[in-house]
């Protein structure tokens, strides 16, 4: 393909990008050098993405408390996660007497491992997908549930009690919360009668599930779930620093805590980047013009004060160009797809900012007598949208049964009221 014609094509820029890439290599090389490409592709994006992700967090806390944030190493602190890696990279790998060297090493490369294999199978734009699987759902449940081994693994090699109350706590709380966020998607699969991700994409053309009764309980199940079970806030019980030092990991250091953390954040953007697959249409979007877009940013980085010159002159013609080149052509979808992620990623951050820790009995009772009953009724309630072909009746059926099972759920799980206490004063 000529190069021209790539550039042409703002939508598939990198996917024709690998194409012209593969194209100048011999045949038979092709498929092991697209097995490469979407290998190295992968391996640099994930730490990217948990990098900048931390810089994220720390900026938006900072601005909800009235701070900074990051501000010393770099324009805005964009160089600030780098100088965490190189920090952890030499700091010393400290293993308590009596642990169990062995799993205490191979438990945080096992957590990171799942959560970048989860990227193969995430479609980031229309025919940007590592591995197109016809059992892409399955995959990914399967993969994410490894975690759990990693957790418990690390916490009892470490020979702490804090660190193995932690990862009894990371168990019970991940099976629990897995139970009904695997039954929110059950939902999506009658409806869309595909486990594969891109199929159930592009069943979303049309309407976003979300926009339907059972799409958004089961959208909301579904994030609410997976906050549960990658451990953030208000859900943080494993690592509770109040009670637990640092929960599971609180004997790690160095590069191994880095680890730790790094499998934390990539989770968070999967279940972020699921939940926009399965329940917010994907990267499908309005069809709003790109040069829109291109205005705002050039506007954004002609007046940033605190950019130096040279990148604002160059941030506003490269915009300028863009606007030239692709100003009339719809957004691409792949920039609809993240960001759509990244607006979840708020939320987290935003609860993160907002909630206080849940005590556990409420944590899981929420799991056991909120969401594993209600995800029971919203199975119900796509049934009924398949069935019934009149859209009136099945959303007003749909809608009476769901907010009348929610409500009684509320009044039986309503905690009975605290007996008076009577004060008896000594004379």
């Amino acid at each position: 393909m000529p190069l021209s014609q790539v550039w042409q094509d703002l939508d598939q820029l990198f996917v024709h990008a690998k194409q012209f890439l593969l194209g100048v290599l011999p045949e038979p090389w092709r498929p092991w050098a697209s097995m490469v490409v979407t290998i190295g592709v992968i391996a640099a994006i994930a730490p990217a993405i948990m990098m900048y992700l931390t810089w994220i967090e720390r900026k938006l806390i900072a601005r909800m408390q009235n701070r900074f944030g990051p501000t010393r190493v770099g324009v805005y602190g964009l160089a600030q996660p780098l100088a965490d890696g190189l920090k952890m990279l030499i700091k010393e790998d400290i293993v308590p007497r009596g642990a169990d060297r062995l799993l205490h090493t191979v438990a945080p490369i096992l957590a990171v491992v799942p959560a970048m294999l989860v990227f193969v199978i995430t479609p980031f734009g229309r025919g940007m997908i590592g591995a197109d699987l016809n059992v892409g759902l399955l995959y990914f449940f399967a993969i994410s549930s490894i975690g759990s081994y990693a957790i418990f693994m690390g916490g009892w090699a470490s020979r702490s009690k804090f660190s193995m109350l932690g990862a009894m706590r990371a168990v019970a709380q991940i099976i629990s919360y897995e139970v009904p966020g695997v039954l929110s998607v059950v939902a999506v699969i009658m409806v869309t009668g595909t486990l594969s991700l891109t199929g159930i994409v592009d069943a979303q053309a049309d309407q976003w599930f979300v926009f339907t009764p059972w799409g958004l309980v089961g959208c909301l199940m579904f994030f609410l779930s997976g906050v549960a079970e990658v451990n953030r806030t208000p859900f943080d019980m494993p690592e509770a620093e109040s009670e637990l030092v640092g929960g599971f990991h609180t004997e790690y250091s160095g590069m191994k805590f880095a680890l730790w953390y790094m499998a934390e954040f990539l989770e968070s953007f999967a279940i972020c980047a699921f939940t926009v697959t399965l329940f917010l249409g994907g990267w499908h979007g309005p069809n709003i013009p790109f040069g829109i877009v291109a205005v705002l940013l050039g506007m954004i980085i002609a007046t940033g004060s605190r950019l130096p010159w040279p990148v604002r002159v160059l941030g506003a013609a490269a915009m300028a160009g863009a606007l030239v080149l692709w100003g009339r052509q719809p957004m691409p979808s792949w920039i609809w797809f993240f960001t759509k992620t990244y607006a979840l990623i708020f939320v987290l951050v935003w609860f993160r900012g907002t909630f206080p820790r849940l005590r556990v009995d409420q944590l899981m009772g929420l799991a056991w007598k909120f969401f594993l009953p209600l995800a029971l009724v919203n199975i119900v309630a796509a049934g009924l949208w398949v069935l019934i072909p009149n859209p009136i009746l099945t959303w007003v059926l749909s809608t009476t049964i769901l907010m009348a099972s929610a409500w009684l759920l509320v009044l039986a799980n309503k905690p009975a009221p605290l007996a008076r206490r009577t004060y008896v004063l000594a004379d």
